[in-house]
């Protein structure tokens, strides 16, 4: 089964992307402890909404809204997929994750295998 980690910034804060040497070290460990434990299969940190954009599709035409998205406090700072044996099994690695990030929600979310 595959889970989708993502957890949220909060864009307003100084440090929202630059949280500190201690937490880049932490999801390093945490990473690679998964990597080793064959669950990993991608995680990355994303750049300010700033970088990206908004596509929207209505009524037959395409708007694309460029960031950073005013109307959002927080927005994704970034995700790991995982491939695990169990949801209890995600939301645990889902807890470890949010421990080496701090203050932090992490949703976790079972990606549709059709």
């Amino acid at each position: 089964m595959r889970f989708l980690m993502v957890h949220r910034v909060d864009e307003t804060k100084p440090d929202a992307y630059d949280p500190g040497p201690e937490v880049y070290a932490g999801v390093a460990r945490l990473t690679g402890e998964m990597a080793r434990a064959g669950v990993l299969l991608a995680a990355e940190g994303v750049l300010p909404s700033s970088t990206g954009a908004q596509v929207k599709f209505s009524g037959g035409k395409r708007t694309v809204i460029d960031g950073p998205f005013a109307e959002a406090k927080e927005v994704i700072g970034g995700f790991a997929l995982l491939q695990v044996r169990s949801r209890e099994e995600a939301i645990e690695w889902a807890g470890r994750f949010a421990e080496v990030l701090g203050d932090v929600e992490v949703e976790v979310r079972q990606v549709a295998e059709r």
